[in-house]
């Protein structure tokens, strides 16, 4: 149907970006090249652990040691550590076979 019966006045067009699907709303992933992480450490040697660990993850940081100040390695952890979805297993419908390999129908079998 038209607009012309229900409405008055001007119509808005719509914005062709949003009607695309495009996200324009995008965030730059921390650890990559255009976004690298910022982490502080106390001394060489953790510096080339942390390193280490960078390396393995194919993630990119720029690392400074700094003795006077607590070390910073958050962002880091964050990354290593996201949480993980938990996921359950499919319930049988009742009309299904027995996953016992009984033969018989789930809800004759192990469903009652």
């Amino acid at each position: 149907m038209s607009d012309k019966f229900f409405f008055k006045g001007r119509r808005t067009p719509k914005p062709k970006h949003e009607s695309y699907g495009y996200n324009t709303k995008r965030v730059t992933k921390p650890g990559t090249e255009a976004s690298p992480l910022e982490l502080v450490v106390g001394s060489e040697a953790r510096k080339l652990e942390v390193e280490a660990i960078v390396a393995e993850h194919q993630l990119f940081a720029n690392i400074e040691v700094n003795a006077d100040v607590a070390e910073n390695i958050l962002e880091l952890e964050g990354l290593l550590n996201k949480p993980k979805t938990t996921t359950f297993e499919k319930k049988p419908n009742r009309n299904e076979p027995c996953a016992c390999g009984s033969g018989q129908k789930f809800k004759k079998c192990c469903g009652k």
